[in-house]
């Protein structure tokens, strides 16, 4: 789990991941979209969306037996995909894709008792359902 805080020093990144920090200073060198914030005397600063990313490095290398050019390459790969995703109106989170349900799909997950039987106003899980609708909608009409 990593902490909710928007910076994070090479050490606790180090921790974190697994690696010694001399192995993030070399992968910085080798994986262009790590670019962490430098400050005073260079002191590194990595932002949540490094963390995830030098964990799916070290993955690639340790656990799945890439080479750094073939983790170089993954990545690459990875985020065009991703951007292609978010270009097709796909939502990503945390690198976790969401999967959209026609609106047919997700009524089968609305159990009836959801709806309120006396007022017959939409319940809470209704109105929510609703506003995503709309949410989706309007970020469809911006692409």
């Amino acid at each position: 789990m990593i902490p909710a805080k928007r910076y994070f020093t090479i050490g606790e990144v180090a921790d974190l991941c697994g690696v010694k920090p001399h192995v993030l200073r070399y992968w910085e060198q080798e994986f262009t979209q790590l670019r962490p914030m430098k400050r005073r005397g260079n002191r590194r600063y990595y932002q949540h969306h490094e963390v995830l990313m030098i964990r799916r490095i070290r993955d690639l290398l340790y656990d799945q037996g890439f080479t750094i050019s073939g983790a170089r390459n993954k990545i690459q790969e990875l985020m065009q995909s991703e951007r292609d995703k978010s270009r097709h109106g796909e939502v990503l989170l945390d690198g976790v894709e969401v999967i959209e349900f026609a609106d047919s799909r997700l009524e089968d997950f609305v159990d009836s008792a959801m709806l309120t039987s006396d007022d017959e106003q939409p319940s809470a899980w209704e109105r929510v359902r609703q506003e995503l609708g709309e949410i989706r909608q309007l970020l469809s009409e911006d692409l």
